[in-house]
């Protein structure tokens, strides 16, 4: 490979972290408890939440694995359930300063491997953007946010100030859904929030980004959806059409929906090469990049494989490893 690939959706966090419900007198805060050196659980305050081994927290496990598949740089950012925007606004703003720390220290000490993707507490405005401008002084390039806020939507006014920012600062925005999902109340089995609620987030997250006039008032922001932005592609062709037979979806947009839809980005993480292969028509491969999840089992072992079967030209192939990436993150 003459360029080495870039995979922008990876997650990553500390091995070990002070008591949060101890220090702020709220519990439900995450944990990670270290069994050994290589394995560790997540819990959220006493319930356990994820299993994890050292791919998760040490970054020479994650190198190795990056060579083994030929990726050259990861986005590390947060594991979705750490956000905690449910938590006392200052108690998550520490935790993601704490959080943040831990990234740039990761990417400070292995240069050209790593970039970062900060978090923030969403679930106020001030703090965030706080916290974004500190993200951008310690050379972050990204940050990354859930499909909601405590159901809180992305044309929420209350979030604007947030968004303005990361487009004045030319900070890259990274969606990564968050439980609760949506209907959650009728995905308690099968594991059915991470496979059916999570797209169907992203979907409406990407929806309302777009029919609340997020994209139209702020039109130079950059903004990524995981997962292929789940569910959204499918939907598109009804926004559009809902957009001229409906008076509701005109109230804030001039154009119609795939119009705005034009300036988002997508990973590759779709677990269909028909469906990539759709995104990479419906959008063209400038806004397509390569994503794992690495290293969860919901994400792909081998991201490069993804791939396989889609029928890229050697442009497209260009873009997606790594030119797109670049572009996004302002990489030089």
């Amino acid at each position: 490979m003459p360029h080495a690939a870039i995979d922008v959706h990876t997650h990553i966090l500390p091995p070990g972290w002070d008591d949060w419900a101890a220090r702020y007198g709220v519990s439900g805060w995450p944990s990670c408890r270290l069994h050994d050196a290589c394995n560790a659980t997540i819990y959220l305050g006493e319930k356990e939440f994820r299993k994890i081994d050292e791919r998760s927290f040490a970054p020479a496990r994650r190198i190795a694995d990056m060579d083994a598949e030929r990726i050259g740089l990861q986005m590390i950012s947060p594991v979705p359930v750490m956000f905690c925007y449910w938590g006392p606004a200052q108690a998550t703003d520490a935790f993601a300063r704490m959080q943040n720390d831990f990234i740039a220290g990761v990417v400070r000490e292995h240069p050209g491997r790593f970039v970062g993707a900060g978090t923030v507490a969403l679930q106020d405005a001030a703090l965030a953007v706080r916290e974004l401008e500190r993200l951008k002084s310690l050379g972050f390039p990204a940050v990354e946010i859930g499909a909601h806020v405590n159901g809180r939507d992305f044309d929420d006014p209350q979030l604007f100030d947030f968004f303005a920012a990361a487009q004045q600062l030319d900070m890259a925005v990274f969606v990564h859904p968050q439980g609760p999902s949506i209907g959650q109340e009728r995905m308690g089995q099968y594991y059915l929030p991470f496979m059916v609620g999570y797209p169907s987030d992203s979907a409406l997250a990407a929806a309302r980004l777009i029919l609340g006039g997020v994209l139209q008032r702020l039109p130079r922001l950059r903004i990524c959806f995981a997962h292929g932005g789940g569910s959204f592609p499918a939907v598109l062709g009804r926004l559009d059409h809902g957009h001229r037979v409906r008076p509701e979806a005109k109230r804030f947009i001039a154009e119609p929906p795939a119009h705005y839809a034009r300036s988002l980005y997508f990973d590759t993480l779709t677990h269909d090469a028909r469906l990539l292969a759709f995104l990479l028509e419906k959008f063209g491969s400038e806004r397509i990049m390569i994503g794992s999840d690495y290293p969860f089992d919901m994400g792909v072992e081998h991201p490069l494989a993804q791939l396989d079967g889609v029928g890229l030209t050697p442009a497209d192939a260009e873009n997606i490893t790594h030119l797109t990436a670049r572009r996004f993150l302002r990489l030089s």
